[in-house]
């Protein structure tokens, strides 16, 4: 730097004003209102607000704002009305980088500005900023989870788990879905009515506040020693005497009034979420709730059986078909339900019968565990099609890994409707000898849609009878396997079973695949390459770099 020129202390230059002011002035009164409602989408107009401020450049229309982050469709949707708007208002030529005369500029807006700067204390009065080396800034309050919330639930069965000797340390997600299910109000795997979030969902927010991490695939998670520190404390509190509202005192806190932050347990930690507290969290006993002998098991009596539908069989298509299935179903007295099914047709679960808790609207969700039953159901023109298209042998693929060990197919014969079909009928009689014979698939032959209730219904009636005195043992895929080949005697149910939430997930067709998986998808588009082929080459080669095809006549070594 030249001697000749000054040294520059104190303030820094400020900020220049946004070349958009226009914009910026239009997000923040959408932020505002939004905040007055009480809707999360508050937060996305201020993150547009964030990226709108850090853009030196002018913009003619909101469809340049597409190259910003957090500005998608919608809401440049929302600022082309309102520049067209203002265009009609003012003249096609006015000018759109800068504000009208008498409008309050917008200013740059802090990326957690979601407030007023200055907030009022309990007389009404505003606080001010005090002296001191942090400019009368309060720390923020630590982030804990609301008592029997799901991220409370998920950090205390971690600590719990990782103090059991001997422990692997980390957890999958089923087993941890299961384990933290009775330290929770919500359910893991069902959400609640009118919503789409269960509890899993503040996983999410344990991983942005680094109190957990999520590793390998399949996924592990283990606390970070944030976590850990965290979750020992909670632990402690749960275990204390329930007196009162439970604290967690965070060190080096401050609160209102200068002393250790205070953070309360029974506090929500989502805007619309209401304080909910267990009847057995506000017993006076010193001893720590714990679970129920053989908590992981259903006992005989405290389940009932359930089919569970597809709702692809009862709507689109032929809806009039469809329809007449349910009500067969409902003419015959059987206890089902519609729902999204990732494999199959049908299947039956074992339901818990959970009673009400006094105070709350509905009963808790009860666990679900699929019986090793599932039914793919076939119209003789469905057939047809899934055989040209190759959808039929991936399918089959499908079901014989989707971890349940009786895999039935229902074909519909439909009459003469078969004869009028693309391929030949012969062609589709073999495919379903095949089916059975080759693939190794139990195949029930029946008429029309009246047949195919009818059998659901023997089948769900003779379920009840084989499971009654059962206890089912929930195992978990992810430690297990798939449970393929099993050599039980067919006459004997099966008491170890997975949930149905593992089940539908492990079953999703699009989901991320390992290059193994890929590679077996892969062999059997290959004509004559059926799924058990595919995978006695994937007992040599599990992908495609080892794959060594013969070359001028020679064997890979």
């Amino acid at each position: 730097m030249p001697a000749s020129e000054p040294v520059r202390l104190g303030r820094k230059r400020a900020l220049p004003s946004c070349p958009n002011p226009l914009f910026l002035k239009w997000l923040t009164e959408l932020r505002d209102q939004a905040t007055e409602k009480g809707l999360k989408i508050q937060y996305t107009y201020q993150k547009a607000i964030s990226s709108l401020n850090k853009y030196p450049l002018p913009l003619q229309n909101a469809k340049e704002a597409k190259i910003l982050q957090n500005f998608g469709d919608g809401i440049c949707k929302i600022l082309d009305e309102k520049l067209q708007r203002y265009y009609r208002e003012n003249g096609p030529d006015a000018p759109i980088h800068a504000l009208p005369e008498g409008a309050p500029p917008p200013g740059r807006q802090d990326n957690n500005s979601l407030a007023p700067s200055r907030k009022k204390n309990a007389a009404g009065e505003q606080e001010k900023n005090t002296g001191g080396g942090g400019g009368g800034r309060k720390k923020k309050r630590e982030y804990v989870p609301q008592k029997r919330s799901g991220g409370y639930a998920v950090l205390l069965t971690l600590y719990r788990q990782s103090q059991i000797p001997g422990s692997k340390g980390y957890m999958f997600k089923m087993e941890l879905q299961a384990e933290a299910q009775h330290l929770c109000d919500k359910s893991f795997s069902v959400p609640d009515l009118g919503s789409k979030y269960t509890a899993w969902s503040s996983v999410s927010t344990l991983i942005q506040k680094n109190l957990l991490m999520k590793t390998h695939n399949p996924a592990r998670y283990s606390l970070t020693d944030e976590g850990l520190a965290l979750a020992e404390r909670l632990d402690s509190a749960d275990q204390g005497a329930k007196e009162g509202p439970e604290e967690v005192r965070s060190e080096g806190e401050e609160g209102e009034e200068g002393g250790p932050g205070v953070v309360d347990l029974t506090g929500s930690d989502d805007d619309d979420e209401e304080e909910k507290t267990h009847p057995a969290e506000r017993m006076p006993s010193s001893e720590p709730a714990s679970r129920p002998p053989n908590a992981g098991s259903l006992q005989p009596g405290s389940y009932e059986i359930i089919l569970c539908v597809d709702f692809i069989e009862t709507t689109g298509g032929s809806l009039h078909r469809k329809q007449e299935l349910v009500k067969e179903l409902q003419r015959n007295g059987v206890n089902f339900d519609v729902r999204k099914l990732n494999v199959g047709d049908f299947l039956w679960v074992a339901r818990e019968k959970v009673a009400p808790v006094p105070g709350q609207l509905r009963a808790p969700a009860g666990r679900e565990l699929v019986l090793d039953y599932i039914i793919e159901r076939k119209r003789m023109d469905d057939l047809c099609g899934s055989i040209i298209d190759g959808r039929f042998r991936e399918q089959k693929f499908r079901l014989k890994r989707c971890g349940l060990r009786r895999s039935v197919y229902l074909v519909e014969e439909c009459g003469t409707a078969a004869s009028h079909l693309s391929l030949p009928e012969a062609t589709l009689q073999q495919a379903i000898i095949n089916t059975q014979v080759v693939d190794g698939f139990f195949v029930k032959r029946v008429q029309d849609v009246r047949e195919s209730a009818a059998y659901l219904t023997v089948m769900t009636r003779y379920l009840n009878k084989l499971y009654q005195n059962c206890t089912l043992i929930c195992r978990s895929r992810e430690l297990e396997g798939d449970g393929e080949g099993s050599d039980e005697d067919r006459g004997t149910p099966s008491c170890s079973l997975i949930s149905f939430a593992e089940f539908n997930h492990g079953a999703v067709k699009n989901k991320c695949q390992t290059v193994r998986e890929a590679f077996a998808r892969q062999l059997m588009q290959i004509s004559g390459l059926s799924g058990d082929k595919a995978a006695a080459v994937l007992e040599h080669y599990d992908t495609p770099h080892r794959w060594k095809p013969p070359f001028n006549g020679v064997s890979p070594t």
